[in-house]
């Protein structure tokens, strides 16, 4: 630049006095030592700038569009836990019918009911099964005896069952634990059961009275040492055949 126009940069007007030397120096040495600190120029931080910017947009972008997944799936879960509390409620009372019922039949006479407890969610309650056989008080499922028990959760796994039928059930000596006069319930139950539903039951039993309420018996037999044979027998055929004789 021209010389003239030098003081223009130094701050100072034309009739002021020079500064000093060594301050001068000393502030031109800190200037030099920041200027050494910045390092190298980059010739690239435009571009680099650029980059950061873009990457800058796609992170939020991204972050906008995980917040609003986050969004719709609080939408849909507590759609679903809605919907699936009017389902459960609507189950339960199903259910809860159906056991009364059947209980009732089974112990001929008596009341029962379930309970939801612990919480007044219904998808995180408890559920407490209080029976009251003919005869005693209301008290729950752990103070029955063996056989009560036994007719009890009998009870509540066919309400189950009715709820939604299946073609095919299958019960593996679930009679096992009870005495004559309750085997004869379970009978009468299974009638019923066969005769208002479309299910097919299958029972494995040793029990002769059950044996003797079946509409066909399948046994398996080993005549020889490793070699199972299977037996049926039609009983309603049978009675036929000895009536005619």
């Amino acid at each position: 630049m021209p010389p003239h126009l030098v003081i223009r940069h130094t701050g100072l007007e034309a009739d002021d006095p020079m500064p000093d030397m060594a301050v001068v120096e000393r502030n031109l040495d800190r200037l030099k030592i920041e200027r050494e600190r910045l390092g190298a120029v980059n010739l690239r931080a435009e571009e680099e700038q650029r980059d950061m910017v873009e990457r800058l947009e796609t992170i939020v972008s991204e972050r906008e569009d995980v917040i609003e997944a986050i969004r719709r799936l609080r939408q849909a879960i507590q759609s679903l836990n809605k919907e699936g509390r009017e389902r459960l409620l609507a189950a339960f009372e199903v259910v809860n019918t159906q056991f009364q019922r059947l209980f009732t039949h089974l112990f001929g006479g008596g009341t029962a009911e379930l309970q939801l407890i612990e919480s007044d969610d219904p998808l995180e309650a408890g559920l407490e099964i209080l029976a009251r056989p003919p005869g005693k008080k209301p008290q729950t499922m752990t103070l029955l005896s063996g056989g009560e028990q036994a007719l009890t959760a009998m009870a509540l796994i066919f309400a189950v069952f009715l709820t939604n039928p299946a073609p095919i059930c299958v019960l593996d000596e679930v009679d096992a634990p009870l005495d004559d006069h309750n085997v004869e319930r379970f009978c009468n139950l299974m009638d019923e059961m066969a005769a208002t539903t479309e299910t097919r039951f299958v029972i494995i039993t040793h029990n002769p009275i059950t044996m003797a309420r079946m509409n066909r018996l399948f046994g398996v037999t080993m005549a020889e040492q490793g070699v199972s044979q299977l037996v049926s027998v039609d009983l309603q055929t049978a009675e036929q055949m000895r009536e005619a004789s």
